[in-house]
């Protein structure tokens, strides 16, 4: 008998990875503006906004949108929702790689 493949643990907000990125730099950052992801994740201004989107739809980040000056600064948190359930994802990551080695 093959034993249980199961991804159901697989949070598909966090999955992408993209939105893996952010969270997963939030967790140990606690905050980051809007450039400093942008850079360390290598992506566009647009594609970057739409995946903040979702992770705040999710309640998983906040974001503040404030000015320094003239300049917009988008600071970006992750909330305690994300983090519970970046810890669920990390979970079933770990579970999923159990699984694929046999163990």
């Amino acid at each position: 008998m093959t034993a249980r493949f199961d991804i159901s643990g697989l949070d598909d907000v966090i999955h992408g990875r993209v939105r893996l990125g952010v969270v997963a730099y939030l967790a140990s950052a606690e905050v980051a503006d809007f450039t400093e992801l942008k850079n360390l994740l290598d992506v566009t201004q647009g594609n970057l906004s739409i995946h903040l989107r979702k992770l705040e739809e999710a309640d998983y980040v906040s974001i503040d949108k404030s000015f320094v000056g003239r300049k917009p600064l988008t600071r970006v948190r992750l909330t305690d929702t994300g983090r519970a359930a970046f810890a669920r994802y990390l979970k079933a990551m770990g579970q999923l790689v159990e699984q694929a080695g046999g163990s």
